[in-house]
Parts: structure tokens; C-alpha cells; sequence
């Protein structure tokens, strides 16, 4: 396809050494693109051209502006505000390009390249339900994966299940002592929820001790280092890293109900994993790993028989690898589980860790121990940071129960996705079945958009009520003009009438011209969402894309145009804008409806 800004910088070089006698460094041409409210698609910088040309810049720009106009097919016209030139392309090469894009297959992703990468998301603990925070993490890592796929990588979506160490064994004593042999069968409840219930116990109960022991004369310190279920956690740690039968059965059953919990909320979520790591499995090799660090000098072992890094060369500072019992810790863990994925997946050129930005210290040790333990891969792994998700009520807590439950969240999206949908009477027509899937569809539209069209490094307010909104940039909205354009083309089928661009037509309506423009640079959106790793880029390309057609469809008649050819265009331009959208909110993680 023609690549306008390479074509009207070529344009520019030309005019410029015709008019003015002087080659051009390509460096010094720039073609950006033009603001809204001036005419044009393309903008050449004149203020740079203005010490060869010996003129002002807007003089430079007229000049140049009247060669390209009298010299050049491409350009019809032009404006100059001050020393910036706008060219507005002809309608014919518009309609050349469109005719390319409709018989493009794929268009605006690229071809497989055989670069492969390994992109991590969710890792959730087995002692609680996934959350709020955990649907950003899981809608961001996909989206990401799919527009690193797009980009023509071949991508692994992994996550590693945290499903050992102190926490986990803080619900386990919790539902020995307390839980009289309940089961998600026998309380009704999914199994993640039933686990988490008991790690809420676990905190009251220490609480309770706490101040048991400060009231007999203990420091809170002291207590806090005292409390015998906290001591309980612990010894159950111990025991469980030696593999003791018992304790080993019972940290088996209940990380198999929370995993059918997760199982459904991941469906639910619409997204996927290719291979999952588990903790208890990787954290030997990491212990390893530490060991063979103490022997080479990297680590040192303490008088206590901890294991300890120093990285105040690197400007950080001592961090711990091994518990003086010899328990393992998240960094242990961490370093076995990368190590092992390179041994599985040799190929990979990356790894993408998407985590929360409080762990961004964490990461930057991972990658210099890495480094420091010989693994050359260590410089180009990624930590995808984004910021928290909060809720008008205030901060969430895990340990006081106090948290967003995700499946919760989702219900609450259907329901509200209902109640807005039937009142704007949406689902006429539509069966039990079809209106149900279309509640989803747009319920977890919403949230999916709302969460992702917001740049990852923000923290950011979560207002479910905002997010289903029909108007604005929202989920619903663009799957609205999705679900509108649908109607078009089955009209159009019945109709029998054929997308086409006819080589008749040489003009274009100004909606038709912006809307084409947008699609035109959907394939450089997809390349910067990648190299940025921000789905937030894709939100809001596709709201803009979506945004101009419905100003284009309020303007101007489809099928009360009497001629065939501009009817032909527009059903053509229509099927153009309906499958730019699909594929941008795919990449997104969302569905888009074909009839609403």
C-alpha cells in the first residue's frame, strides 16, 4: 500500500531541490500529522527548511505548497499557518487506498516474523480469590500478548501460580483449626473463595493474640513474633518444604479447589494461558541457583545461615534469597522459575512480566541477579508495570476481607449491562439466549475498555457506572456503532448490493476523508501499541475511529443514495470501518456484537 508520509517526503525533497536548488537531508524532513481543525492529513515543518530556502518559513511553505499542488496527483490542496504546510491529499488516492484496504487480507497486522516472546500475567496466590487488581493485570497482560501477536512475534502467555509459603499455609492452619472439615460442596461456595475465607480468619485470630500478649506485658514486636498461629504458619512451612505427608495432602486439597475457582473465573474473563508455572515447582531450582551464588561469591551466607545478596555497587541494597531456616522466598522462586522457562522455551527473545508498579524494586533486583548469575537473557527481560486500581469506596485489603471480589464484579457488569441495554430497548428480537450473551458481551466490554483504555503506568478510579455508558468513550458506545454498521451490511446483502470502489468515483465526502485517514493509521497504531506495550493506544484509536463513523452515518444518507457506484463505495467504507473495529477490540480482549 502507498505509504503517504514516505511519498510526500520524497514530494517535498523534489520541490525543494526544483525550487530552490538545495538536496535535502532526509533527517530534516518532517511529515507529521495534521491537527483537527485544519485541513489536510499530512503537515510538513517548514521552520527547519527555512535557513537553505532563504525565505521565511510561510513563504518556504507556499512555495512548496504551490509545487506539490501543480507538479504532483497526490496533493489537491494546501494550507500554510505560519511555517507549517497542510496538504490535503486528493480523494482519488483516498479511494485507491481504500480499494487496497478492503481487498487487503489481515490488514494492519503483520506476517509472522518468527521472534518469540514469553509474556506473564495474572500469577495470582492460592490463598484468595482473584480481585479488581487482578482483572487489570489479566485484561492488560492478554491484550498485550495479542498485539505482540499482531505484530507478527509468536507469543507465550504463561503465569506462574504462587501456590506456596507462608500464606498459603496461614489458610491452611486457619481452616484446620477452624473450618470442621468444610468444603465448597458442603458451604456452596467456589473453592478460591472458601481458601480466602479462611486466610480472613487467620488474620482476625493473630490479631486477637496480638493483644492477648501486649495486654500481658509484650511488645507488639514481641507479640507480633509470638502469637502461637502465627508460630503455627510457620512450623506448617517447614513441614510442608519437607514434604510431610499430612501436610502435604491437605495443601494439595485445598490448592485443587481454588484452582476450579480460577478456572471459571478466567473463562468468565475470556482469557488464556498456553503453560502455567507453579511455585512449589520452580523454587528448588532457584534455591539451587542461590546456593551455586554463595559458592561463586555472588551471594554470601550470614552467621544465622541467611542467604543475602550486596548490591550497593548497583546502587541498591542487600537483599535476602534464603530464610535462616532455609525457606525460600519470592526472589528465590523468581529466579527459578525464569531460569526454567528459557531451558523450556530456548527461543524466546523476552520475557514480559505484568505486575503491579509496587513491585518494580523487586523486578530490578530479579534482572541484576540474574545478570550477575551468568544469564546473558537477564538485559532483555521486561517488568510491564501499571499503576493500582481504586474504587470510590477507597483502598482494597486481601487480609481484612475487604477486597473486590472479581467474579462479583463481573456479575454486577451483566446485571448493569442488562438493566441499561432492556431499557434502551437493544434486545428486540433477540432471544433468552441471544439477549444473555449480549449482556456479557457488553458488560465485560465495558470493563475490559475502561480498565485498558487508561495508560498501564496510571493508577487509576474504577466508576462501573461510567464505564456502560452507550455515550462517550466507552466499551458499549464502540460496540454500538459495531453492532450499527452490521445492520448496514446485512441491508446491503439483501439489497444485493456488491462492496466495491468503482475507478468512477474521484470524490469523497469530508466525513469519508477522516474516517479514512484514521484507518490508514491503524497498522502504525498496532507497531506503537507494541513497542509501548499499551493497549490504551488501541482503546482510544478504535473510540476515535468509531466516534468519526458515527458522524459520517449522521451526516450522510446510505441508502438513499441514487448513485450505484457512491452506494457500492459506502457499503465497502462501512465493512472497512466494522472490521478495523473487530480487529482492534479483539486485541483488546473484546467481543463486538453483530446486532444490538
Amino acid at each position: 500500500m502507498l505509504n503517504l508520509s514516505e511519498e510526500l517526503k520524497s514530494l517535498s525533497i523534489k520541490a525543494f531541490k526544483s525550487l530552490f536548488d538545495h538536496d535535502l537531508d532526509e533527517k530534516s524532513v518532517q511529515i507529521q500529522p495534521t491537527r483537527k481543525e485544519f485541513d489536510g492529513s499530512h503537515t510538513l515543518v517548514c521552520f527547519p527548511l527555512a535557513r537553505f530556502s532563504k525565505l521565511k518559513p510561510e513563504q518556504t511553505a507556499e512555495k512548496i505548497g504551490e509545487y506539490l499542488k501543480s507538479n504532483s496527483e497526490l496533493v489537491s490542496d494546501f494550507n500554510v499557518v505560519k511555517g507549517f504546510l497542510n496538504i490535503v491529499v486528493a480523494d482519488k488516492v483516498w479511494l485507491q487506498i481504500a480499494d487496497h484496504i478492503l481487498k487487503t487480507e489481515n490488514y494492519g497486522f503483520t506476517a509472522p516474523t518468527g521472534r518469540e516472546v514469553m509474556v506473564e500475567y495474572s500469577s495470582p496466590n492460592t490463598n484468595k480469590p482473584l480481585h479488581l487488581g487482578h482483572l487489570r493485570n489479566n485484561f492488560l497482560g492478554y491484550s498485550v500478548s495479542q498485539i505482540l501477536k499482531a505484530n507478527g512475534n509468536k507469543v507465550h502467555k504463561v503465569q506462574i501460580i504462587n501456590d506456596r509459603g507462608i500464606h498459603i499455609c496461614k489458610s491452611m492452619v486457619a481452616w484446620q483449626k477452624f473450618g470442621e472439615g468444610e468444603t465448597p460442596e458442603s458451604s456452596g461456595m467456589k473453592g478460591d473463595k472458601l481458601v480466602g475465607k479462611y486466610y480472613v480468619i487467620f488474620d482476625q485470630k493473630y490479631k486477637e493474640q496480638i493483644k492477648e500478649l501486649v495486654e500481658a506485658g509484650k511488645s507488639k514486636e514481641e507479640a507480633e513474633k509470638e502469637a502461637p498461629i502465627m508460630k503455627e504458619a510457620q512450623e506448617m512451612l517447614l513441614k510442608w518444604e519437607q514434604k510431610e505427608p499430612e501436610t502435604y495432602a491437605l495443601w494439595e486439597k485445598m490448592n485443587s479447589w481454588v484452582y476450579k475457582g480460577f478456572e471459571n473465573t478466567y473463562k468468565t474473563m475470556g482469557v488464556d494461558f498456553d503453560k502455567l508455572y507453579y511455585e512449589s515447582e520452580t523454587f528448588s531450582l532457584g534455591k539451587d541457583e542461590v546456593l551455586r551464588a554463595v559458592e561463586e561469591g555472588i551471594a554470601y551466607k550470614k552467621e544465622d545461615g541467611s542467604v543475602w545478596i550486596d548490591l550497593t555497587e548497583d546502587e541498591l541494597d542487600e537483599k535476602l534469597l534464603l530464610r535462616k531456616d532455609g525457606t525460600s522466598v519470592y526472589m528465590t522462586q523468581d529466579i527459578g522459575t525464569a531460569i526454567l522457562r528459557y531451558r523450556e522455551f530456548p527461543k524466546i527473545e523476552q520475557q514480559i512480566y505484568t505486575v503491579g508498579n509496587e513491585q518494580e524494586y523487586h523486578f530490578k533486583v530479579l534482572f541484576i541477579i540474574l545478570d550477575k548469575l551468568g544469564y546473558e537473557w537477564a538485559k532483555s527481560c521486561y517488568h510491564l508495570s501499571y499503576g493500582m486500581v481504586d474504587l470510590p469506596t477507597g483502598k482494597m485489603k486481601s487480609r481484612e476481607g475487604t477486597v473486590v471480589d472479581a467474579d462479583d464484579l463481573m456479575e454486577d457488569m451483566f446485571a448493569t449491562a442488562k438493566s441499561r441495554t432492556d431499557e434502551l430497548g437493544k434486545i428486540d428480537g433477540f432471544n433468552k439466549e441471544e439477549a444473555e450473551d449480549l449482556y456479557r458481551q457488553l458488560g465485560l466490554g465495558a470493563l475490559k475498555y475502561y480498565l485498558l483504555k487508561v495508560d498501564p503506568v496510571k493508577r487509576m478510579m474504577f466508576n462501573p457506572e461510567e464505564s456502560i455508558d452507550f455515550q462517550g468513550n466507552t466499551g458499549p458506545f464502540i460496540q454500538y456503532v459495531h453492532a450499527r454498521i452490521c445492520a448496514i451490511l446485512r441491508k446491503a446483502n439483501q439489497l444485493e448490493v456488491t462492496p466495491e470502489v468503482s475507478e468512477k468515483r474521484d470524490s469523497l465526502e469530508p466525513t469519508e476523508r477522516n474516517v479514512l485517514q484514521l484507518i490508514v493509521d491503524f497498522p502504525a497504531k498496532v507497531d506503537e501499541a507494541a513497542k509501548e506495550y499499551a493497549p490504551s493506544i488501541i482503546a482510544n484509536y478504535v473510540y476515535e475511529v468509531a466516534k468519526a463513523y458515527n458522524k459520517f452515518y449522521s451526516e450522510v444518507s446510505i441508502f438513499n443514495e441514487s448513485d450505484q457506484d457512491a452506494l457500492a463505495f459506502r457499503i465497502a467504507f462501512s465493512k472497512i470501518v466494522a472490521e478495523t473495529i473487530e480487529k482492534a477490540m479483539n486485541l483488546l480482549g473484546i467481543e463486538v456484537p453483530q446486532k444490538m
